[in-house]
């Protein structure tokens, strides 16, 4: 065994002792829809007497969503009831009643001149439009100017503490571009005023509540005022004062005051049934998934399946101590996550098979070596794209994006972890083995497999004509476009908005039966959930009365007597702010990926993968269209999954043509691209297996709440498998042709090549004849 091996050992048991420790030890945040939480209905009031509009409740749902964001709840479910009520559901709230108050809080947070000491307004006299007197931090009372920065000019806000200077927990404000030149010309203004007068001093109020009025320092000089970049805020804080108030600035003032007027916990939208079969599926998935490495790598296959339990058990715990909320939505980047260690490790048996025919006397451990040597830069290059969609996704979206995101980026790491330290090191203490070494039917690797061995008897030539298969792929495209627009897009309730009507019933209806009740009387789209005493809660789409008392007699056959408790519209939850910032996070990784993958390879090959890219994404959606399937936020989640894999699939391509390439710079780049694709033809088809096993037995055991989500998976990697070869390879043929580039200059060392200092053999002697 080699230094390097016993380092990647003592890490990968290093890491998994400590995962299972956080798994044995601590306990999962659970989202709404797996574990219930708290449902609050929020009252938005123009003033004291008069309801908000329409526009004001949608605009004060949006600063709530970045609010909750802020205060740490991830997945929130918003959505508006009528015109001026918003319902929030926040999945695994400790305190709902510290909740219900923050969100409340309407956070008008100002900054004031002071014109000097003030006096309380006479008994029924009201104070001047552009002067109020209020108390400051001692309870005296100040006069103040008219508003002159509001707090939609900050742009950011942290608690800090200084000890060294006794000041204690303050809130460090920083100001966007404009509002900071107001603020240095407020300060300026007030720095005219003799020291110790109270007109040297701001105002800073929030809620009608002067809460810091700082003295400008003698040092600023009139009309210069403080710098226009950050200020800080005083008051005497605790942390816990600091940290909400910095959390209630930063997630903006709410247009209107709201009101919370009902607070209750609700059910998961999934039943326990739903749970269990979905666990169930996924556990009898990976199982096939681990009996066909085995089956087609042997030994090193089945090395590679304890490295996918590892993979499992370290994302597991890398969520539960990040305290990532664990949702339905979530589960489709642990899916990619488990494509892509299932793909790494292919990738390396693939290319350890191939050094071992180029070069048959090598030993085992050697060609292992060379194999995880030529796979690392397909390896990284197809896990770092991912993970720039990941990051891009969870910075610039919110609500179930940015979970996603969460959930894809910790799955890809975790993945990378078990494939190249936890699957290298097991599989190089089993090459150290002679009992391995000479038994070739027992590791797996120096047997050429079944595909392997019959494309190069037949040696097909794919590429001659380029056209051709862009030509089936636009064909393919058309087709679901006809879809989108002759049947529509079935946009789910988060788009559309429904109506929400709580029903009680003289029986216990648990949510799985009350499911599959209201799926056969026509409402498959129709979320389930508990409520209060056991109500049971329904939300759909568009229902007119006749609609509703259709549903109601579905559970009244299961629950008896059913009396209708609330009848409400309700907005769309994936609202247009959210969207919106879906469809930039989505744009943005894209370009991103794509600038990315011209540097790392050609500018041809990277606009042929996001063509393949968005092929792929137009056909899933014209699929779900003709098949009248909803398009909602698990599908959301499902399309980003393809997406990644996608791009995924389309670097492993383009990688092997760019060695190739550089490697035989005078061939055609047709049969090179021919070549490359034979090649990792195997990879391609192993790895598809592997995921396509899970993707199955989810639809097939999940049930009801999560065939769309298996679903779209299903056909997104379908199409994304076959549109990496026959999609983005012609298309960067073509580019090619159009494009007088050099082919790629030829590496420094092959990836086949394996020096004796950095891959020693541990059953090499050194002996030579």
């Amino acid at each position: 065994m080699t230094r390097a091996t016993m380092v990647r050992a003592v890490l990968a048991v290093a890491v998994l002792l400590v995962s299972v420790y956080i798994t044995l030890t601590m306990s999962p945040r659970l989202g709404l829809d797996l574990q219930g939480g708290t449902r609050m209905v929020l009252q938005a009031k123009d003033s004291d007497t008069a309801k908000a509009d329409r526009d004001s409740t949608d605009r004060t749902l949006e600063v709530l969503r970045q609010r909750i964001d802020s205060l740490g709840v991830s997945e929130p479910t918003l959505t508006r009831s009528g015109e001026d009520r918003i319902i929030v559901e926040l999945p695994d709230v400790q305190d709902p009643r510290q909740a219900a108050e923050v969100l409340g809080k309407t956070a008008q947070l100002s900054f004031h001149p002071v014109l000097g000491p003030g006096t309380a307004p006479a008994e029924g006299e009201k104070e001047k439009k552009d002067e109020l007197a209020l108390p400051d931090e001692q309870g005296d009372l100040l006069a103040l100017g008219p508003v002159r920065l509001s707090g939609a000019g900050v742009k950011d806000a942290t608690a800090d503490f200084d000890g060294q200077q006794g000041t204690g927990w303050s809130v460090s404000l920083d100001f966007h571009k404009d509002a900071g030149k107001k603020w240095t010309e407020l300060t300026g203004e007030a720095a005219c005023n003799p020291a110790q007068d109270p007109r040297r001093r701001v105002a800073i109020v929030l809620d009608d509540k002067v809460i810091s009025s700082p003295q400008v320092s003698p040092s600023v000089g009139c009309n210069v005022g403080l710098p226009s970049t950050s200020t800080q805020i005083t008051g005497s804080f605790s942390a816990a004062e600091a940290r909400d108030l910095a959390l209630l600035i930063k997630g903006g003032s709410l247009p209107v005051p709201v009101e919370v007027v009902e607070q209750r916990i609700v059910g998961p939208t999934l039943g326990a049934d739903a749970i269990d079969a979905s666990a169930r599926a996924a556990l009898i998935g990976a199982a096939a998934t681990a009996l066909f490495i085995i089956v087609m790598y042997r030994l090193f296959g089945g090395l590679a399946a304890l490295a996918l339990a590892a993979y499992g058990i370290i994302s597991y715990a890398a969520l539960i101590a990040l305290g990532v909320t664990l949702t339905l939505p979530g589960l489709a980047g642990f899916v990619l996550a488990i494509g892509m260690a299932v793909d790494a490790n292919v990738l390396v048996f693939e290319r350890a098979r191939e050094e071992h025919e180029d070069r048959p006397n090598r030993s085992l451990f050697s060609s292992l070596t060379a194999g995880f040597k030529g796979a690392w830069s397909a390896v990284a290059d197809s896990n770092v794209t991912t993970l720039i969609a990941a990051g891009l996704l969870f910075f610039l979206g919110s609500g179930p994006v940015k979970g996603f995101g969460v959930t894809l980026a910790i799955g890809v790491v975790a993945s990378m972890f078990s494939a190249l330290v936890i699957a290298r090191a097991l599989t190089e203490i089993a090459a150290s083995s002679r009992f391995v070494n000479t038994r070739r039917g027992v590791n797996g690797i120096q047997r050429p497999g079944a595909v392997r061995t019959r494309l190069n008897e037949r040696n097909p030539q794919l590429f001659r004509s380029p056209r051709r298969w862009l030509t089936i792929s636009a064909v393919l495209v058309v087709v679901a476009l006809a879809g989108i627009f002759v049947r529509g897009i079935n946009l789910g309730v988060e788009f559309t908005g429904g109506r929400l009507v709580e029903y009680s019933t003289s029986r216990p209806v648990d949510v799985e039966t009350a499911r599959d009740a209201i799926t056969a009387a026509g409402f498959g789209d129709a979320e389930v959930t508990t409520a209060g005493d056991g109500d049971l809660s329904v939300r759909t789409g568009k229902l007119d009365n006749d609609g509703e008392n259709t549903l109601r007699a579905a559970l009244a056959e299961e629950g008896g007597e059913t009396t209708k408790v609330r009848d409400e519209l309700i907005g769309p939850s994936l609202g247009d702010e959210l969207r919106r910032n879906a469809l930039i996070a989505l744009g943005v990784a894209v370009f991103v990926q794509l600038a990315y993958l011209a540097v790392r390879f050609r500018w041809t090959f990277a606009v042929a993968s996001v063509g393949a890219l968005v092929h792929d994404v137009i056909i899933l959606v014209g699929v779900f269209a003709w098949l009248g399937r909803p398009v909602d936020g698990i599908f959301l989640a499902s399309l980003l999954t393809v997406i990644g894999y996608s791009v995924n699939d389309s670097v492993v391509v383009f990688d092997r043509v760019r060695e190739l390439w550089a490697n035989s710079r005078r061939s055609p780049i047709g049969e090179i691209a021919n070549r490359a694709v034979l090649q990792t033809v195997p990879r391609t088809v192993n790895t598809g297996m592997g995921a396509l096993f899970i993707l199955a037995a989810l639809v097939v055991l999940g049930g009801d709440s999560l065939e769309d989500f298996a679903l779209a998976l299903l056909i997104g990697i379908c199409v994304g498998t076959y549109s990496s070869v026959m999609t983005a390879v012609p298309g960067a043929l073509l580019l090619e042709k159009s494009s007088k580039a050099p082919p790629p200059a030829r590496k420094r060392s092959s990836g086949g090549k394996v020096s004796r200092q950095k891959a020693r053999d541990p059953l090499d002697n050194g002996a030579r004849v």
